[in-house]
C-alpha cells in the first residue's frame, strides 16, 4: 500500500503550506474544528515517524507520541483507532488522522467523494444514496455541506492548481458552482501527479482531505 500523504507533509514541512492556505504569520486559512494533522494510512509508518520525530505540528515544532484517539469504524476504510501526538513546543495535543478520513465523518472521504462527482454530474441525493447504499439523510448532508463551502473549496483548490502547474489550461465553464469545485479538486490531484510524481499518487478526494485538514464538509466558520 502506497502512503503518500506522509510525503506531503514533509513537502509542506520543508516549504511552508501553499499560499493559498497560508493566512497572516503563514497559519493556515481552512479553520480547525479540532487540533488535526493529516498522516498516511499505513499505521506502522505513522508511528515509526512520530517516534522519530518526523511529523510537524503546525506550530513548526515536531510531534512526539501521545497515546490514542478512540477507537471507530470508517465505512469504506475499516476500524481505526488514531495516533494522537504531543508538540514539544506549543504542548497541544493532535489526533493523526489518516487521510482517508474526513472529520466526525463515518464514512471515507472517496464514498463521499463519488457521492458529490455524481451531484456534479446531475444526479439528485436519492439515486446516489441508494447506489452508496447510504441514507438518503447522511447523502443529503454531505452534500448540503459541501455546497456550503464551494466557493472557499474552488478558491483554494485553483490557487494550488496554479502553483502545481502555473501553465495549465483553463477549465471549461461548468455546469454549476458546486461541479466547478469537484472538478477543480480533480484537476489538481492530476496536476499533483505531474508536478510530484508518487506523491500525488492519492486519490482526488484524499488530496482533498489532507489540504482542508479533514475539513472538507465542515461548515465555513466553524472551529
Amino acid at each position: 500500500m502506497f502512503v503518500c500523504d506522509d510525503s506531503l507533509i514533509t513537502f509542506w514541512k520543508r516549504n511552508g503550506p501553499p499560499r493559498s492556505l497560508a493566512g497572516r504569520e503563514g497559519r493556515c486559512s481552512v479553520r480547525r474544528e479540532a487540533p488535526v494533522v493529516m498522516v498516511g494510512s499505513d499505521a506502522v509508518e505513522v508511528d515509526r515517524r512520530l517516534r522519530s520525530g518526523e511529523l510537524a505540528c503546525p506550530c513548526g515544532g515536531y510531534l512526539a507520541p501521545w497515546g490514542h484517539a478512540r477507537q471507530r469504524h470508517v465505512r469504506g476504510v475499516g476500524v481505526l483507532r488514531p495516533r494522537r501526538g504531543r508538540c514539544g513546543i506549543c504542548a497541544v495535543t493532535h489526533v493523526l488522522l489518516a487521510v482517508p478520513c474526513l472529520l466526525r465523518r463515518a464514512d471515507g472521504v472517496d464514498v463521499i467523494g463519488a457521492a458529490l462527482r455524481a451531484k456534479a454530474s446531475g444526479v439528485g441525493h436519492r439515486p446516489i444514496a441508494a447506489v452508496l447504499g447510504r441514507p438518503t439523510s447522511t447523502v443529503r448532508g454531505w452534500l448540503r455541506a459541501f455546497g456550503g463551502n464551494v466557493e472557499k473549496t474552488r478558491s483554494v483548490f485553483m490557487t494550488l492548481l496554479v502553483q502545481f502547474d502555473p501553465l495549465t489550461a483553463v477549465m471549461p465553464v461548468p455546469a454549476s458552482p458546486f461541479a466547478e469545485a469537484v472538478e477543480v479538486i480533480g484537476a489538481c490531484a492530476a496536476a499533483a501527479r505531474r508536478r510530484l510524481g508518487v506523491v500525488g499518487a492519492v486519490s482526488p478526494w484524499q488530496l482533498a482531505s489532507a489540504v482542508t485538514a479533514g475539513l472538507l464538509l465542515t461548515p465555513a466558520g466553524r472551529g
